[in-house]
């Protein structure tokens, strides 16, 4: 590796370091209910403000559940005055704590349910989503093809694949969780539902990539090591924003599991996208935000 590399690639640790430290955290033991609703994450008491009108759904990726994805951007935007909410989805029997393997049609039909709940708790007409990888894809089914785009504002896509990608893209999630890989032999239908060309991605694609009535905000790594071509993740269509990382920050060198879990880069482009009235220019600053 070049010099300059090694130096982009230390800026980059210390980046990521500064965004572990400097954001208020989870336990890595809040794996219930009652621990993340104490900070005000899953807490169905919680009545969104005029500042800030939608509940936010947070939704995992492949592998993923609704606390470890979520650790630094849950309390991140809770700080900033919005009631979040994250749901497990796409379960199979017999495997703990690795989730979205499930056909993701079905786990379009979790989220539906789980946006009901959320919104009969809060009150508000409206939820936005924020989703990484299959989670910033499968809400797009809810979107259209079972009602979910009078009940949702925006869909915020972190390394979303939206368009696909290759089942060996998705088996390099595999090291990022230890024993997964024992545990998912054949039978993972959320897996092939994934794959470019799929029956399932050419539906959702079929027509178009959007419906009228929702805003689309896709963020990319051009490190993406999963979603291949990372420009696969963009999306066409009215009220779609798609953004490179890598153009709002050069020294983010976030892959795929990175930017949807640790990087507060991406995070405050995620608010933006969230309160595009009141945004402000996401720069490799935004990480001590």
């Amino acid at each position: 590796m070049l010099p300059w590399k090694h130096a982009l690639r230390a800026l980059s640790v210390l980046l990521l370091t500064a965004a572990a430290t400097l954001a208020p955290t989870a336990a890595a033991s809040a794996q219930t209910e009652t621990a993340t609703t104490s900070r005000g994450w899953n807490d169905y008491s919680c009545k969104p403000s005029a500042a800030h009108p939608r509940p936010v759904v947070l939704v995992h990726g492949t592998l993923g559940n609704s606390v470890d994805n979520w650790l630094v951007l849950a309390p991140y935007l809770v700080n900033r005055g919005y009631c979040v909410f994250s749901l497990d989805y796409g379960q199979l029997p017999n495997v703990p704590f690795f989730h979205g393997l499930g056909p993701i049609e079905a786990s379009a039909g979790q989220l539906g349910t789980y946006v009901d709940r959320v919104l009969a708790a809060t009150g508000a007409p409206e939820v936005d989503i924020v989703g990484h990888s299959q989670g910033g894809m499968m809400p797009r089914w809810y979107l259209k093809f079972l009602g979910g785009a009078a009940k949702v504002n925006a869909l915020v896509g972190i390394a979303p694949d939206n368009h696909g990608t290759t089942l060996l893209g998705l088996t390099k999630l595999l090291p990022y969780f230890p024993g997964a890989e024992d545990l998912i032999k054949a039978n993972t239908p959320g897996l092939a539902d994934q794959i470019a060309g799929s029956p399932f991605i050419t539906k959702l694609n079929q027509g178009g990539d959007t419906v009228p009535g929702v805003r689309y905000h896709v963020i990319a790594t051009q490190y993406d090591e999963v979603v291949t071509p990372y420009r696969s993740q963009f999306l066409s269509g009215p009220n779609v924003t798609n953004v490179l990382i890598q153009d709002k920050c050069a020294l983010d060198l976030s892959e795929h599991v990175a930017i949807g879990t640790v990087d507060r880069v991406t995070f405050h482009e995620v608010e933006n996208a969230l309160d595009p009235a009141h945004a402000t220019p996401t720069t490799c600053l935004s990480v001590i935000g």
